[in-house]
This record gives C-alpha cells, sequence and structure tokens, in this order.
C-alpha cells in the first residue's frame, strides 16, 4: 500500500546562522530567498495541504553550497543565488516537473557522506 505524501512539494531553506565570519546559508543570503519563495508560492496559488509547503530550515549540512534548499520527496537539492533563481525553481521545478540542472547541487558532492554499505562476505 502507498500513502501520498501531505504535500506535492515540501521545501526546506537553510537559514542556519553560524555567525559572521563562518561560511553558512544565513551570510549567504539565504532569508531574503527564502521570503521570496514563501511569497512567490503564495502569490501562485500553490500552497496548502496536496500542494507546496515552504518551510525554514536550521543547519542542512551543505554549507559550502549556501544559500541550500532542498524539495521533498524528489530529495533533489539547490544551491539559488538571487530571487531569479528562485523563480526559475519555481516555474521548472514546482510548475514545470524538470530539474534545473544548473542549480543543482550534487547528490555526491562529498560533503554529505554516502549510506554505509555492508561489508563484502558479511553475512
Amino acid at each position: 500500500m502507498s500513502i501520498a505524501p501531505h504535500f506535492q512539494h515540501h521545501i526546506f531553506v537553510c537559514l542556519n546562522d553560524r555567525g559572521p565570519s563562518q561560511e553558512c546559508c544565513h551570510n549567504a543570503g539565504a532569508a531574503a530567498l527564502f521570503e521570496h519563495l514563501r511569497v512567490r508560492v503564495k502569490s501562485l496559488g500553490l500552497a496548502g495541504a496536496g500542494r507546496v509547503r515552504v518551510n525554514r530550515a536550521g543547519c542542512l549540512d551543505r554549507c559550502a553550497h549556501g544559500p541550500a534548499l532542498v524539495i521533498y520527496p524528489e530529495g533533489t537539492w539547490y544551491q539559488p543565488f538571487d530571487t531569479a533563481d528562485i523563480d526559475r525553481i519555481i516555474d521548472e521545478h514546482l510548475l514545470g516537473g524538470r530539474v534545473v540542472e544548473d542549480l543543482r547541487i550534487p547528490p555526491d558532492d562529498g560533503e554529505t557522506p554516502a549510506a554505509p554499505t555492508p561489508a563484502s562476505g558479511a553475512a
């Protein structure tokens, strides 16, 4: 039996602040991008149960790629630099169903460890 997700797209935007001298999403302008995303999703009528939810997040462990956001259930990670990038993510990913490849943070970027694999020969 398959259970449908509560939201078609659930977006988490890292707003973590590690302080003024540390690399983090907050220092890369994430708050303004979060607000633009939230307002535009609402203005397009995309917000709500069964549709799109935009949430603030603490550290997503992608500081070197800040600002960072992730869209579930796909698990697609993005590094938007400005509001035009946010608009592209909305238009192309949320509305068009296509990953915005040039803004995508690759899953094998080396920053987030891969899931452990069983040792060979293990029973």
